[in-house]
């Protein structure tokens, strides 16, 4: 890799960030564009075949015109999320227009420029802004499974080429690859985005041409959710920090729906994980591992007690001291391709760091 931060999606395994360590944090705009979207799931399960290759959407201008022209490039995938969002939950159009109108005050006052962005995207796609809304607002409209994921961020002094790797396994039902795509945002006047999406969503996990980059987990257990900020579009807000530090500043001032996980970096090779709570974020710094890997329960001390384990994934547990070991066997040595192999490993399947657990599937 020449220069800058660069975005692989591991075939079968994940999508990864890798910040070059002579780079002061600015990602030259050759590198944030080496990115290949060609990604082959490494699950079987029923359901619609996974692309073999996800289509890359382009957008560039005001908010306004990169909603609009997402829309238009993704108006089929829009649709497939709408229609899976109202059989799912039972709900007529209007139902779903009525539900997502209620969070419409909170992106009034904490992103009102991506609810312009959506506003875009809703005359791109020939939709309501309630159903851009909608599929922005996704799990707390009801209708989405919690996803089982396994999420790492390895720092320079850990990796082969002294660069900064970062990414995850997302485990999703079979509904979604096919509405799935990778999105480049050019906004004006602020970072560049790159995210693996689907669906209409403007906030998912992704890189900046700062070099921030996040990726999450679900958590079980914790504080109890509220009516509150979604985390999709508080992930793409996250997308226009220049530094982990104004993330988890961000974190500590929208009051969030429900808990989640982001393992974090920067342009600057800093490193940590945020579990992000409804009563705020609580750090982990690699405490001198030089890694952080998460799954799907809490870790920090004031939450990672028996009554929350009892509420997260059995297997959580398990897949999270198996991507511990395997990161830890290569310490120093780290390279893309292993990461591509951490997260293609089958210990304890079919509830694996590579899932196959009936609908559910790895897929990015």
């Amino acid at each position: 890799m020449s220069a800058g931060p660069f975005w692989r999606p591991a075939r079968g395994a994940g999508l990864h960030t890798a910040p070059h360590p002579k780079e002061s944090g600015v990602i030259s705009r050759r590198s944030f564009l080496g990115v290949m979207a060609a990604v082959t799931p490494c699950a079987a399960g029923t359901g619609p075949p996974d692309p073999i290759q996800y289509p890359l959407f382009r957008a560039k201008g005001t908010h306004r015109e990169l909603g609009r022209q997402h829309g238009e490039q993704a108006v089929e995938y829009i649709q497939r999320h709408l229609d899976a969002m109202r059989a799912g939950q039972k709900l007529s159009r209007e139902g779903l227009r009525q539900r997502a109108l209620r969070f419409q005050p909170l992106f009034e006052q904490y992103c009102p420029h991506l609810l312009d962005e959506m506003r875009g995207l809703a005359e791109g796609a020939r939709v309501t802004l309630p159903e851009t809304m909608a599929c922005n607002i996704r799990g707390e409209i009801g209708q989405a499974k919690p996803e089982g994921c396994t999420a790492y961020v390895i720092g320079r002094s850990g990796t082969a080429e002294h660069e900064v790797i970062a990414g995850q396994n997302s485990d999703m039902t079979s509904e979604v690859p096919p509405m799935a795509y990778v999105l480049h945002l050019q906004p004006q006047d602020k970072p560049e985005v790159l995210i693996w999406t689907f669906g209409g969503m403007i906030g998912y996990h992704g890189m900046n041409s700062a070099g921030v980059a996040h990726f999450a987990n679900a958590l079980g257990g914790g504080p109890a959710g509220r009516f509150g900020m979604p985390h999709y579009p508080v992930k793409r807000l996250m997308l226009e920090c220049s530094t982990v530090e104004q993330t988890v500043d961000l974190l500590r001032k929208i009051p969030l729906a429900s808990n989640g996980n982001y393992v974090l970096c920067d342009g600057r090779g800093k490193i940590l994980d945020a579990e992000a709570t409804t009563k705020g974020p609580e750090i982990i710094p690699d405490q001198g591992a030089g890694f952080i890997a998460h799954t799907n329960h809490f870790l920090c001390s004031r939450y990672a007690r028996k009554e929350n384990f009892e509420k997260s994934w059995p297997d959580s547990f398990p897949r999270m001291a198996k991507i511990n070991e395997l990161i830890a066997s290569r310490k120093g040595r780290v390279t893309v391709d292993d990461v591509k192999s951490f997260l293609k490993d089958h210990t304890g399947r079919p509830v694996s760091i590579c899932r196959h657990d009936g609908e559910s599937r790895t897929v990015a």
